[in-house]
């Protein structure tokens, strides 16, 4: 299972953004990494402001380099804004659906959760990060997982009527993930264009 293990704060300081969630190097150090990080004056070209679009999409939702290209390429084939529906599709994969349900804190957690068997879908164990939730799903926590102290840390004080697309049931602690979410609903600072043009050139 490929996942990116690197340095996760150096990232987030290059794109000036809590990628990874929150992130208190952020607050103490806002500009990006390297020994001229904050004297750093250079004009990025047309591509590399697309590139770099991309790599922010790549590193928020987890996903490497040729999963990502392949993810676009389906997008491209299917109907609708390609950019709009690469979105979609990475807001429907497992990992990201756990966390935006509130189960985990970070996507990565969520990741690890997915993996470790502690996660069903309609009620049977789905431990692959990067299945495709579909309409209508049921998604929730395994059992004898429901009292693990990451999951109720995780819930407690979660904002569930934040995301539209999701209906939760804090009982069960499981939630239905309704629709795919339109753009203006998905909250990340993404400018999906750029990549489409990117990978059209």
């Amino acid at each position: 299972m490929a996942r990116y293990i690197g340095p996760k704060s150096k990232i987030a300081r290059r794109f000036g953004e809590p990628i990874f969630g929150a992130d208190k190097v952020l607050s103490k150090r806002n500009f990006p990494p390297g020994q001229h990080g904050n004297n750093r004056r250079r004009k990025t070209s047309e591509y590399g402001v697309m590139l770099a679009e991309k790599q922010k999409a790549k590193y928020t939702y987890g996903v490497l380099e040729r999963q990502f290209r392949n993810m676009f390429e389906k997008a491209a084939k299917a109907d609708g804004i390609t950019g709009e529906v690469l979105l979609q599709n990475l807001e429907s994969r497992l990992d990201n659906v756990v966390f935006r349900m509130g189960i985990a804190p970070t996507r990565a957690a969520a990741r690890q959760l997915v993996g470790h068997k502690h996660i069903v879908v309609d009620g049977q164990v789905v431990n692959i990060p990067s299945y495709a939730v579909k309409p209508g799903q049921v998604i929730g926590v395994r059992e004898k997982s429901k009292s693990l102290e990451v999951i109720e840390e995780a819930l407690a004080g979660f904002n569930h009527s934040k995301y539209p697309w999701i209906e939760w049931d804090n009982n069960s602690k499981s939630g239905k993930f309704l629709h795919k979410p339109e753009r203006a609903d998905i909250p990340e600072s993404i400018k999906e264009q750029l990549i489409v043009e990117l990978y059209s050139k």
